[in-house]
């Protein structure tokens, strides 16, 4: 029996974001592309990637796959490596909010983090020392919300704490739960994100799910939107943001990266891997998200795609933006970064928003790499092998999680250009698209 379309009812007009709304003053992120926000940033500019093949020293078994790894962090005896990317991540983004910690509240200040795989190590100890063994914590197994508990701890956070776990929609959702702990005023700051890492329990599970791309090539195994991708790569890396709303950073000087415009949860009542094909769910969701960030007559300019380079989940997102959008998908510019960085499941969504928000900042959309075929699903312009630098103003992340979560999060530019980040200027090696190319597209 086919699952049934969903009932899409109108809904109502609330056009343009709250009075007063949240902020993004801080950003730290950490993946195989490199070990802070701005090394990543350059390294998608330059179409640079960090996908190699597992061997003996990686916690995957046998399984010799593509794989996005972080190399750069040294082991702690007794910390998982998810923690322990939280925790630098943590770090990076606190510091770049140029928070003056005199004059903040810490029992205002909120932590919202995804929760992390357990760890499964213990399994490969002899069996006598598996109860006696001071370096495998027993919180590391069991709770899944270590992560956001011990960064809280080590910054001193006493405000609310909250841990989701909503598969690779998680660190979406861990940013629209902090925006709302603001907006509701439990707190003035929120600290959100998620990591993940790579663990041989987890890789072997989407392996035999058939799900990961094994090549032909190493570089270019994931190739989102492509017509031959064969499956996404696995990968390891955190953000983290600061948040706080527009009023309270701006009365402390601070500098803004990106508005949280909108955002939207939805669920595809379907099936718990697969996609409904139609995109019923995601189409509206895009249509809703656009709505409440009152940008239904222009759209946004920019949208960070799960773009996973699987066969359901690419054509699924390319339906949905087309129908969702209408004529105004034509001109809007879509990437993945999955490509050279991986899937970061608990963390995609937190490091893709990172992404948008630097994206505003400098006016670059980054490309798609290993975009040589375009899946030619509604015609729109995937960013193959070239970013854009244009002006940005506008912007969506979208995630599509096992589970059925649909998640979206609409940035905006801050209005006022005093309270802006400083754009950086692109790397001397960016890839970017000549001028004459959109006109090119559009005559062909």
């Amino acid at each position: 029996m086919s699952d049934p379309s969903p009932t899409i009812l109108p809904f109502p007009t609330t056009a343009g974001a709250e009075e007063d709304p949240v902020v993004i003053t801080g950003v730290g992120m950490g993946a195989s592309l490199g070990s802070n926000r701005e090394q990543i940033w350059q390294a998608l500019q330059c179409g640079h990637s960090g996908i190699r093949l597992t061997d003996e020293h990686d916690p995957v078994g046998t399984l010799r796959l593509p794989t996005g790894m972080v190399d750069w962090l040294e082991a702690e005896p007794g910390q998982l490596k998810s923690i322990q990317l939280s925790r630098h991540v943590a770090s990076e983004a606190v510091e770049d909010a140029r928070l003056d910690w005199s004059e903040v509240d810490r029992t205002r200040f909120a932590c919202s983090i995804s929760a992390q795989f357990g760890d499964i190590g213990y399994l490969y100890e002899p069996a006598e020392l598996r109860d006696t063994s001071p370096s495998r914590p027993w919180w590391n197994q069991l709770l899944p919300c270590t992560a956001t508990s011990m960064v809280a701890n080590e910054l001193q956070l006493f405000g609310p704490r909250l841990c989701h776990t909503t598969a690779c929609a998680s660190g979406l959702v861990s940013t629209i739960a902090a925006a709302r702990m603001l907006q509701s005023g439990q707190a003035d700051y929120a600290l959100c994100g998620a990591a993940d890492a790579v663990s041989e329990l987890v890789i072997a599970a989407f392996h035999r799910m058939g799900v990961l791309s094994t090549g032909p090539t190493v570089a270019s195994a994931c190739r989102p939107f492509d017509r031959t991708r064969s499956g996404f790569v696995m990968g390891e890396g955190a953000a983290m943001m600061v948040l706080e709303r527009r009023s309270n950073a701006m009365r402390r000087g601070a500098r803004i990266y990106a508005e949280i415009a909108a955002s939207q949860t939805l669920c595809q009542a379907h099936h718990v891997t697969g996609l409904d094909g139609d995109a019923h769910t995601l189409n509206y969701l895009i249509q809703r998200l656009v709505d409440r960030a009152g940008w239904t007559y222009r759209g946004p300019q920019y949208i960070n795609a799960h773009g996973t380079g699987t066969q359901q989940n690419d054509r699924s997102e390319l339906s949905a933006i087309r129908d969702g959008l209408g004529d105004l998908a034509n001109d809007v510019l879509i990437s993945s970064n999955k490509a050279v960085v991986g899937h970061l499941i608990n963390a995609a969504g937190s490091l893709e928003l990172a992404v948008t928000a630097l994206a505003l900042r400098d006016g670059y959309a980054p490309p798609t790499m290993h975009l040589q075929e375009p899946e030619p699903l509604g015609q729109l312009d995937c960013l193959p092998m070239q970013g854009v630098q244009t002006e940005l103003d506008r912007a969506l992340k979208l995630s599509l999680a096992f589970g059925g979560h649909l998640v979206g999060v609409a940035l905006r530019r801050c209005p006022f250009e005093d309270f802006q980040r400083t754009p950086e200027p692109l790397h001397s090696q960016a890839l970017i698209r000549d001028q004459g190319w959109t006109e090119r597209r559009r005559a062909a």
